[in-house]
């Protein structure tokens, strides 16, 4: 943990920040140790200083993924719909028909609508990936009132989570 110099302004209008850590989980245990205390918490803000959008590419779409995932996708619906469907009918063969015919036509208009939209798509973004938001610190922020109470809490506060 890292003291930085107050600042003016912030989330909290005009804020000072009280800690700084180099991961979230660090920073929310502080948080979770001022409310422990009974610290006013809502005059508390967790700020990501440094971020970056981190885009990690976990794969090739091609038109048999693009089709299989867009079937799987149609099957749940499906399913969804037939198991809605069958709450309104008597017998239960006429039950296992509503859901197994929503499971199957969901399957295949989904694998359809999966192959149409990644041909549409004429090879622009033809990978599939994950997005997440990184910061290179934390800084606890609170309201200048409360900002000595604050770091009195936080210098007795276990260092790990």
């Amino acid at each position: 943990m890292t003291v930085p110099a107050p600042q003016e302004s912030g989330p909290l209008g005009s804020g000072e920040t009280v800690a700084s850590y180099h991961d979230y989980l660090h920073a929310q245990a502080a948080v979770d140790h001022l409310s422990d205390r009974e610290f006013p918490v809502e005059h508390t803000a967790i700020v990501g200083v440094g971020i970056r959008l981190v885009e990690q590419v976990t794969g090739r779409v091609t038109n048999l993924r693009a089709t299989g995932g867009g079937a799987a996708a149609g099957a749940w619906f499906g399913l969804l719909i037939g198991l809605f469907l069958a709450l309104f009918t008597a017998g239960v063969g006429s039950w296992a028909v509503l859901v197994l015919g929503g499971l199957v036509w969901g399957a295949i208009a989904g694998a359809i609508f999966g192959l149409v939209g990644h041909a549409l798509q004429g090879g622009r973004r033809d990978f599939s990936s994950l997005r997440g938001l990184r910061a290179d610190r934390y800084d606890i922020v609170v309201k200048p009132e409360y900002a000595e109470q604050a770091r009195r809490l936080l210098d007795s506060a276990p260092q790990e989570p």
